[in-house]
């Protein structure tokens, strides 16, 4: 199965339970502000995981727990997964989805985290902000300049507060969405092995990361 993860409003969009979802409120568009400060947010995290990853002073090991602790932090994990079993949400046991959930933020973080690995040497350069749909999202454009003469591709963040936090909930990559393609890597997944099999699978993957 392929890994499409990357290594990412802006309202208050309700509260996070202790469970980590992320409850429903009134639909709002994202204010002018709000989009000020998911850029800002982009910004200021793209710098910090570069930073992470350019970082020859430590050992790789060490720089993929922080960036691992970065993006735990900074994603909102459980939505995103959530998004990716939508098709079988309502089919699958309570026991089921436990499994899947207890599986889910290592392998959503290492899927980021080997992503992220293949741009260590590059910058990313805000473009512009534009709210997205009327839940108080902000798509976050940017321009991810890699060194050498590379061609520079776009990359827009999707970006939602959740309280007095802000969350990446997707990320679209020179025009590929990567939760849909997730998504649908997933349900393939799913619908040719069940859904035992995936979270086997995540488990696997787990386990060869932490190797």
């Amino acid at each position: 199965m392929r890994k499409y993860w990357i290594i990412p409003a802006v309202v208050l969009l309700g509260t996070v339970t202790t469970s980590g979802v992320i409850a429903p409120a009134v639909a709002q568009v994202a204010s002018a502000t709000d989009a000020q400060g998911a850029s800002k947010f982009v910004d200021e995290l793209s710098k910090r995981v570069f930073d992470v990853l350019k970082d020859q002073s430590v050992s790789k090991a060490q720089n993929k727990n922080k960036l691992r602790a970065m993006l735990r932090e900074n994603f909102a994990l459980q939505e995103i997964g959530d998004r990716l079993i939508r098709r079988y949400r309502s089919q699958i046991t309570p026991a089921q989805y436990a499994a899947y959930q207890a599986a889910l933020p290592e392998f959503t973080v290492n899927a980021y985290g080997d992503r992220l690995y293949n741009y260590a040497n590059a910058d990313v350069q805000p473009v512009r902000t534009v709210p997205r749909g009327t839940k108080g999202d902000v798509d976050v454009y940017t321009k991810i300049v890699r060194p050498g003469g590379a061609q520079p591709f776009d990359a827009i963040w999707t970006i939602r507060r959740v309280g007095g936090k802000f969350l990446i909930t997707n990320l679209t990559v020179a025009g590929i969405n990567l939760s849909l393609t997730q998504e649908a890597d997933f349900s393939s997944y799913i619908s040719k092995n069940g859904f035992d099999a995936l979270v086997t699978f995540m488990k696997s993957s787990n386990a060869k990361a932490a190797i």
